[in-house]
């Protein structure tokens, strides 16, 4: 292992970016991959204090991380957060687009604004963080972005989410194939109900209790479920995968 000379850290065989990498999942996800021996760029929107604790979290055990901010919508900002971790870890090696946004409704109440914000975070940033990972991502590397089971279950009210999120599905194998002689895979995973803070919000208990029942499994995902699932598709062990969509939810249909 080399050295970064400016830090006088070692510099890490494997480097992952993780946008929305601060809350929910994403905290999963990063901390995940920073166990598996990564060093991590932890990409938040907003909340810089989430981003540090997460941070603070992986560095206390011993892994490397830093946090950088950026909407994943903008291409600038974006480039920015994969030139930080050229520059602090030497590459990138794995790009996991955790960033999502969710607004429930009806489709005849929908407000059109509400969409189209939507459609920005989930579809756009999904683009721009694919782009930069198809154009930086090394040999061996990994893309992994994030859809939602609903684009199967067609619960309704997630019209919006559902849509957005079945745009990132349909491009899946595409960039796949695109990403041809680069020994790059690119993967979807689709959770089910999964026990984060913008799954629970507005929920009652009842309806938490009925949706925990659907799976066979009958209850919800962690986080830690959804990141042991990122974990094994960004391992050279989980390598051969590619093209696919993974409904990571516990066998609900």
């Amino acid at each position: 292992m080399t050295t970064n000379h400016q830090t006088h850290e070692p510099v890490p065989a494997r480097v992952a970016v993780v946008t929305g990498g601060s809350r929910g999942i994403g905290r999963s996800v990063s901390r995940k991959l920073a166990q598996d021996g990564l060093a991590v760029v932890v990409n938040y929107a907003r909340d810089a204090a989430a981003a540090e604790e997460t941070v603070a979290a992986i560095t206390a055990s011993g892994g490397q991380a830093v946090c950088v901010q950026a909407d994943v919508a903008d291409e600038s900002a974006v480039a920015t957060v994969f030139d930080r971790a050229e520059q602090e870890f030497g590459g990138v090696d794995v790009v996991v687009n955790c960033a999502g946004r969710l607004a429930l409704s009806p489709i005849a109440e929908l407000d059109l604004a509400v969409l189209d914000a939507v459609h920005r975070t989930n579809i756009r940033g999904t683009f721009v963080v694919a782009q930069q990972a198809a154009r930086r991502l090394r040999a061996g590397g990994s893309f992994v972005g994030f859809s939602t089971s609903v684009v199967g279950t067609q619960f309704p009210g997630y019209g919006a989410y559902a849509a957005s999120k079945g745009a990132i599905e349909a491009i899946t194998l595409i960039l796949a194939r695109e990403l041809r002689g680069r020994d790059v895979t690119v993967n979807t995973v689709a959770p089910g109900p999964t026990a984060t803070d913008m799954f629970l919000d507005g929920k009652t208990a009842e309806q938490i209790g009925r949706l925990a029942k659907v799976p066979p499994l009958e209850r919800l995902g962690t986080p830690e479920d959804i990141a042991n699932v990122v974990a094994f598709l960004t391992s050279p062990e989980g390598h051969w995968v590619n093209g696919q969509i993974l409904r990571t939810n516990g066998g609900m249909v």
